[in-house]
């Protein structure tokens, strides 16, 4: 038994994701399990179980969970209390003024996780520059404390004004609610966030004392279980802006989490792009939930400081990820106008879509994928699941009928009204945000990235769609390629021509040591520690912000400047003359982890590929038969035209006369698509 194994666990709304890499052997393995929403811990064990893994062997565990996530959705965390300044303890619930969007007549204020009755206020108050116009009135601190433990919360966030400027009231209310309510969690916000805007300050505050009791249980309690198991190897969370930190870590500040979900993928795909040489790709993650659609340009993620959870702020680094309700659970149904809809609303893991056959009664894509022959019930979804196409097709008649169209009619409207929804997520993240697709490749992953990603590829112009190995659990590969990462930021507002360099220094110095001292309580030596130095900046007078990255080698200002204007031409498509002004300084610590090397599979030598059929219904309903390919079976260098569909372990890929696939030395199957005309 090898004792260098790596591992990471995707728990998804669907499905847990677990994939096992030996780095000595090169064994890569992927299974998936479903996900166990009641039992979080056993379902982690479970895929543990699956893939074969004796936790004593391994030496680096990754995990995302969206148990947090879920918390907000079902709106079921912790009972929260705020405390802000006297005077400002309406902050978090009067939020901003404007309406996003702000042409959306049905537009509603995002629903808020406490009532007015949960906020506190106390006497403090600190300027923007840092200096105390009152000091902070402990008798009321107490008062506050006492009252707070008396009510029952269980978390409580505390957010003062101007305490990123100087965090010290903030810090003894801290030490004061854990002398008086030691059973409450606390958030500070100066250790989550600091920079200025209170009100997005707030939110994450607040977003992370309503997850914090819920996720550090059940942390603590994966550890047990682990370690029970003999385990004592490194553990790492997904974070939201694409990096890793450490389960410890991710007890203390849970919010980095929340959006954790598909970063995975995300930094695999940006991993992987390089190793096959492609600059450009845009990535689709299609699990049974929803669909994740990204960026990787010139080689890295985008990165960006204004995710929301459902309109409420995060004022912490994500990547830059669009959803939508579009997975292989998403339910077709008739809306009030009588117009055929696909998602958002899903069948999720139970009942599940009608062919797994566990009670489930109402179509989704996946019955539609079924019921035109993308997928097929001779090859076992995960090597145990056989798909009931009859569960389907009773699935889909009524709506068929009501619709006076065949079953696979319908079908086939289904998955096309999904693949419009999908065209449509790529073009908010490419052609709205002016890149063209022609320029990038599409890189699918997911359980159905590779039933839909010809088809979006085709409609967008997209060149070629690459499916990495093991697409159906790749954002639990991509874990195993992310560094640990800590983000840390001041707000410095000044005028660029006014910025004393001596006290920019000053302050990028700080932070890269209370960097240095994190990473090496994480056990990163000095020669594992990278920093990278960046601005926010805009012109005097925006709102908003672009991230000019630090360069040692230029003068400040004059590459501040440069940099700048170059970003705002990209973005906004024009540059002013206006004053420029710095706002805020970032300082990304990483902690290098080793990297897995990715095996790469053999040549054939002579043999033919082996090759079924299997049939697929096109528009008018016509049958037309594909070959259907393993994609155990394949070898690199191996050539396929299309019509075809590769079935593996986690997934399925299609592609359609006209289309030729590959096979790479990593075993990706790279499409070529072609061009004239379009499937429907």
């Amino acid at each position: 038994m090898s004792n260098n194994v790596r591992v990471a666990v995707d728990v998804g709304g669907t499905f847990t994701d677990v994939v096992k890499l030996v780095p000595e052997t090169g064994e890569l393995r992927f299974e998936k399990v479903p996900t166990d929403s009641a039992q979080p811990t056993a379902g982690v064990l479970a895929s543990f179980d699956k893939a074969e893994v004796d936790p004593t062997g391994v030496t680096m565990f990754n995990h995302g969970s969206t148990l947090g996530l879920n918390a907000l959705l079902t709106r079921t965390g912790a009972r929260i209390a705020t405390i802000a300044t006297r005077g400002f303890r309406d902050v978090y619930l009067l939020g901003r003024t404007n309406r996003i969007p702000m042409y959306d007549l049905a537009y509603r204020k995002p629903e808020a996780l406490l009532e007015r009755f949960d906020t506190f206020e106390v006497t403090e108050r600190s300027k923007a520059d840092g200096s105390v116009h009152a000091p902070l009135d402990e008798e009321d601190a107490r008062s506050i404390a006492r009252e707070i433990r008396e009510r029952g919360y269980e978390a409580v966030a505390v957010t003062f004004l101007h305490s990123y400027a100087n965090p010290a009231h903030e810090q003894r209310m801290g030490e004061i609610i854990r002398e008086v309510a030691p059973e409450v969690e606390v958030t500070l916000s100066h250790e989550l966030s600091r920079e200025y805007r209170e009100y997005e300050r707030t939110s994450t505050t607040v977003l992370d004392a309503y997850i914090k009791p819920i996720m550090r249980s059940y942390l603590k309690e994966l550890e047990k279980e682990l370690e029970a198991r003999g385990f004592d190897g490194q553990f790492l969370m997904s974070r939201s802006g694409g990096g890793a930190m450490t389960a410890v870590a991710a007890r203390e500040q849970p919010v980095n989490l929340i959006l954790s979900g598909p970063a995975g993928g995300v930094i695999g795909a940006a991993g992987f792009a390089k190793l096959i040489g492609r600059k450009n790709a845009i990535t689709i993650d299609m699990g049974g939930t929803s669909l994740d659609a990204s960026l990787v340009l010139d080689g890295a993620p985008v990165h960006y400081h204004g995710a929301e959870f459902e309109g409420l702020p995060i004022n912490t680094p994500s990547l830059y990820i669009h959803t939508i309700g579009a997975g292989g659970g998403s339910l077709g149904y008739l809306d009030e106008a009588g117009a055929l809809q696909v998602g958002p609303k899903s069948a999720g893991a139970v009942p599940g879509p009608a062919a797994y056959g566990r009670g489930g009664t109402e179509p989704t894509f996946t019955d539609a994928a079924l019921a035109i022959g993308y997928l097929g019930t001779d090859t076992p979804l995960g090597g145990e699941l056989v798909l009931d196409a009859e569960k389907s097709i009773q699935a889909l008649a009524p709506i068929a009928e009501t619709l006076d169209m065949s079953v696979t009619e319908l079908a086939r409207g289904m998955v096309r009204i999904s693949n419009t929804k999908i065209t449509g997520a790529v073009r908010a993240i490419t052609i709205e945000l002016g890149h063209d697709p022609k320029d990038f490749s599409l890189f699918s992953f997911g359980g159905g990235g590779g039933l839909v990603a010809v088809d979006v590829a085709r409609e967008l112009g997209i060149p070629e769609v690459v499916v990495p190995p093991g697409q159906g659990a790749f954002s639990a590969l991509g874990m195993l390629m992310a560094d640990v990462q800590h983000e840390y930021s001041r707000t410095q507002v000044s005028l660029l021509e006014s910025v004393d360099m001596t006290i920019i220094e000053d302050i990028f110095a700080a932070m890269e040591s209370e960097a240095a001292q994190a990473l090496a309580a994480e056990g990163f030596a000095p020669d594992r520690r990278v920093f990278h130095r960046s601005y926010d900046v805009r012109y005097q007078g925006q709102e908003h912000t672009v991230s000019v990255h630090f360069d040692e080698s230029a003068d400040v200002r004059d590459h501040i400047r440069a940099e700048f204007e170059d970003l705002h031409r990209r973005q906004y498509g024009h540059v002013m003359d206006d004053a420029i002004e710095v706002t805020t300084l970032r300082v990304t610590a990483i902690g290098l982890v080793d990297k897995p090397s990715l095996p790469t599979i053999g040549r054939r030598d002579g043999e033919s590929i082996p090759t079924r059929t299997r049939t697929v219904t096109l528009p008018g309903d016509a049958e037309v038969e594909y070959a259907l390919i393993a994609r155990e079976d394949l070898l690199a260098g191996d050539a396929i035209d299309g019509p075809a569909v590769v079935t593996e372990h986690t997934a399925t890929t299609v592609l359609h006369s006209g289309d030729r696939l590959t096979v790479g030395e990593y075993g990706e199957l790279i499409i070529s698509i072609h061009t004239e005309g379009k499937e429907a």
